[in-house]
């Protein structure tokens, strides 16, 4: 009987986010091990919901799964959490008895301390487990992917879809290769072949633009000898020595794999130009968006999304948003404050509320802004996605409250969870039929469940951690020539 081990620890750091991501932001996410975390996510769209399909399918395979963690992307996470996750998963990995070992893993992750979390999980891990166990993993599509990583591995896949909606499907292909190595099957040989710049990702969707050529040559690298073969877009906003785009195929062929990625980055680096990006101010962003179709239309401010390890606490949007108001339904999501979700709740639903909003946890993005108005709704805070990204997974925001001020209405959490599932706003009570504009700190990830919804998508340049003007912003390890 085959026995695997499974091991998760997703997370995405921006380095520029002034708030570091503790032990909290896990706990209340995701921190489970064993058939607590199999049950969790039995029949989702996350990787350890293909984990539990593939245990299923095969009775005669049994798994053991260890630390499974994740945040949402933020501030680099604070050494203790990195290091507590080790401690859980090394001591069994050492132990052995496993035929082989498969990891949900980001790519982007940055610690207080570490630079390259990711690669240094890979090395320990393999350390633990010797040469000879054969050891895949699953990235993001944003991962900053490190040449080593191909040596550490035997066998890799990322996500293939951007927004990502098929979590689940790049995870049973890692764990179709580990299948395949623990039954007998020839060696695979991977390579990852870098380019010394930095990406925005604004046009880095599968759907459509630069990006999905590149991810249409990759499928047709996949043949003969190769039997993976995607682009990395790399995350802007990590510092990391392996910061960029990059290619990575595997092939039982070491030269036919170098091949297909090498391909894959010159593809990335001929489309350079196309991926560079202007924005309108927030102005001038609401009112391209008020003057489009009828019906939602959508107004994101990408340098405070959460997904890009924003804060969900910057002010300007919402300052235009209250210095002239649309005059018309609107719903603003969200605001992440603790302690005004408190006022809200002491004052009661229907309740006078007064009190500053935004930059609660810093005024490096500009000053509060002030607001009266009421409480309109409160609520605990829990609902399941509805998809298409991260399907069928539960969400906890914590207490919540909606704030209103004539047709504007201002979602407030006690825990930050990007606003990009129609079940988030339900929860709240917004009817979005009946909403003609929805101010979201969003980007990307927004468009999987809203782009059929919205008969307009306009994003802005606001202040923020995932700001659009990266050479301002104070990197250490990235050389200023690439960005």
């Amino acid at each position: 009987m085959p026995r695997i081990a499974v091991a998760r620890l997703w997370f995405e750091g921006n380095s520029f986010t002034p708030v570091p991501t503790g032990m909290e932001a896990f706990r209340s996410r995701e921190w489970v091990e064993g058939e607590e975390a199999l049950a969790r996510y039995a029949g989702t769209s996350m990787e350890l919901g293909a984990v539990a399909a593939f245990l299923t399918a095969r009775p005669d395979w049994s798994g053991q799964v260890l630390r499974c963690a994740s945040a949402q992307p933020g501030g680099p996470m604070e050494d203790a959490v990195l290091q507590a996750w080790l401690d859980e998963v090394l001591p069994p990995l050492r132990a052995g008895g496993f035929d082989g070992v498969y990891l949900s893993l980001h790519g982007a992750c940055v610690t207080a301390s570490d630079p390259e979390a990711d690669l240094t999980i890979l090395r320990a891990v393999r350390a633990a487990i010797g040469p000879d166990v054969p050891l895949t993993a699953s990235f993001d599509f944003h991962a900053d992917m490190a040449e080593e990583a191909a040596t550490l591995l035997d066998g890799a896949s990322a996500y293939r879809s951007y927004p990502h909606t098929d979590m689940d499907i790049a995870a049973a292909r890692a764990l179709a290769m580990l299948e395949r190595r623990i039954l007998g099957g020839p060696r695979l040989h991977g390579a990852v072949v870098k380019r010394p710049f930095v990406l925005h990702s604004f046009h880095m969707r599968s759907a459509e633009g630069p990006m999905a050529e590149v991810w249409a040559l990759a499928a047709e690298l996949e043949e003969g000898p190769v039997c993976e073969a995607f682009p990395f877009g790399g995350f802007a906003w990590g510092d990391s020595p392996h910061a960029g785009p990059s290619g990575m195929a595997w092939a039982e062929d070491p030269a036919a794999a170098r091949a297909a990625a090498t391909r894959i980055a010159e593809a990335i680096e001929a489309r350079r130009p196309r991926f560079s990006v202007t924005l309108p101010t927030p102005e001038e962003g609401l009112a391209r968006a008020l003057s489009g179709p009828p019906g939602l239309v959508a107004l994101l401010d990408p340098a405070d999304n959460p997904f890009s390890g924003g804060i969900a606490d910057t002010p300007e949007l919402l300052r235009v948003l209250l210095g002239k108001p649309p005059g018309v339904p609107t719903v603003f999501a969200f605001l992440h404050d603790p302690v005004t979700v408190e006022a809200a709740r002491a004052a009661g639903e229907g309740g006078q509320i007064t009190r500053p909003l935004a930059a609660q946890l810093t005024s490096a993005f500009g000053p509060p802004v002030p607001f009266s108005g009421i409480v309109e709704r409160l609520t605990e805070g829990r609902f399941t996605n509805e998809g298409p990204m991260e399907r069928g997974s539960p969400v906890d925001l914590g207490p919540t409250a909606v704030l209103r001020d004539g047709d504007l209405r201002i979602i407030v959490t006690t825990r930050k969870e990007a606003a990009v599932d129609p079940a988030f706003f339900a929860l709240h009570g917004i009817d979005l039929a009946a909403t003609r504009l929805m101010a979201n700190k969003g980007k990307n990830h927004f468009r999987a469940a809203f782009a059929a919804r919205c008969s307009l998508i306009v994003e802005c340049d606001c202040p923020g951690p995932a700001s659009l003007d990266l050479a301002a912003l104070p990197f250490r390890h990235v050389p200023r020539a690439w960005l």
